[in-house]
């Protein structure tokens, strides 16, 4: 049984990529094509000099990956699937052959997706389903650009594609946190020598307003992890924990209206983050993108912003042990006050082998 379940989600996973890659068309042609949108046309034009700039200045894959295009004609590439126990922030994995292990589930179809989000909720795990705009193949095949998230403002689109692209430089086969770090690590150094280079003080300034919001709501995010995990490692009677639990996600629903409001004077982005109620496999999927981040850009820092070095020292800690590795990046992560500011939010998660 459990082999036939491997083959049919491997199944489903080839059916969509294959699906998706035989609609995308070279930039070029869309660029020559008189019925392409001219919004869409300089989206695609200004992609493609992240593209370029990606490998000429990062040291990132120079590929056929992101030099073509795709609508979807939906919303989203992919849809993942992640679970918890109900009274812990560990997710569950799931192992596959030649892939290793991950911890979530990725479908190209909705329905699928929230079948299995439906049998795990009905084991008592808690689960969340979470969109995905983008992903990697990992240079297995060539990525398109797609209309999930070609007309994002132009940091997150740079940070996106850079992003992707760092997968294809160090991958763990069962380590989606050291993954997720180091993409994101390395998509924010990415953006920042990007708006460098385009010397825009509006640009600039738009990235920074950014920047300070996502660090407050981290931070909120945060604060909601550390109550839960002293609650859940307690010797509370089980029902006293539970009860504890919800008042904390309640709390935290609170809490961003209140950041929201008072803080950023009403600025709506990350309502639809809200718009459900929170559990714990929701903000433990978050936490992948951003707990060893501090350790990478420290690593980067030791060698002074030289990227193609800093890869090198990437993969000797993927190489490592993991146990060894997580003790490297103990060893290698600044104190909190010392922390650098986190940018970014992403809201995204990879199917396997596809990596966001």
């Amino acid at each position: 049984m459990a082999g036939c379940s491997v083959l049919s989600y491997y199944s489903q996973a080839a059916s969509g990529e294959f699906a998706l890659l035989s609609a995308a068309r070279p930039i070029p042609e869309e660029l020559a094509d008189p019925s392409v949108p001219a919004e869409l046309k300089r989206r695609l034009e200004l992609a493609r000099k992240m593209r370029a700039f990606a490998s000429a200045e990062l040291a990132l894959p120079d590929n056929r990956s992101f030099t073509t295009y795709v609508d979807l004609h939906r919303a989203s590439a992919v849809w993942n699937v992640f679970a918890t126990p109900e009274l812990s922030l560990e997710l569950k994995t799931w192992c596959y052959p030649f892939f290793g292990c991950a911890s979530y589930r990725g479908y190209f179809d909705r329905r699928d997706a929230d079948a299995l989000a439906e049998k795990l909720a009905a084991s008592g795990l808690d689960v969340y389903v979470g969109p995905v705009p983008a992903f990697s193949t990992l240079g297995w095949f060539s990525d398109p650009l797609l209309n999930t998230f070609i007309q994002w403002p132009e940091p997150e689109l740079a940070r996106l594609i850079f992003h992707e692209l760092a997968h294809q430089v160090v991958y763990v086969g069962d380590d989606t946190r050291f993954n997720e770090s180091f993409a994101t690590a390395v998509e924010r150094e990415g953006v920042l020598r990007w708006i460098a280079a385009r010397n825009d003080p509006a640009l600039r300034e738009q990235y920074e307003r950014h920047q300070e919001r996502h660090a407050d709501l981290i931070n909120l995010l945060q604060q909601a992890r550390r109550e839960l995990q002293t609650v859940y490692q307690s010797a509370a009677p089980e029902l006293q924990r539970r009860q504890q639990k919800q008042a904390i996600f309640e709390q935290l629903q609170v809490r961003y209206r209140t950041l929201r409001e008072q803080r950023w004077g009403g600025y709506d982005r990350y309502d639809m983050l809200f718009r459900t109620q929170w559990n714990n496999a929701h903000l433990a999927a978050m936490a992948a993108y951003e707990d060893d981040v501090p350790a990478f850009q420290a690593l980067l820092a030791r060698e002074h912003g030289d990227l193609r070095q800093f890869f090198v020292e990437v993969k000797k800690l993927a190489a490592l042990a993991p146990g060894e590795r997580d003790a490297a990046l103990r060893a290698l992560a600044p104190s909190p006050a010392q922390a650098p500011v986190p940018v970014t939010m992403r809201t995204r998660q990879p199917t396997i082998a596809m990596t966001p």
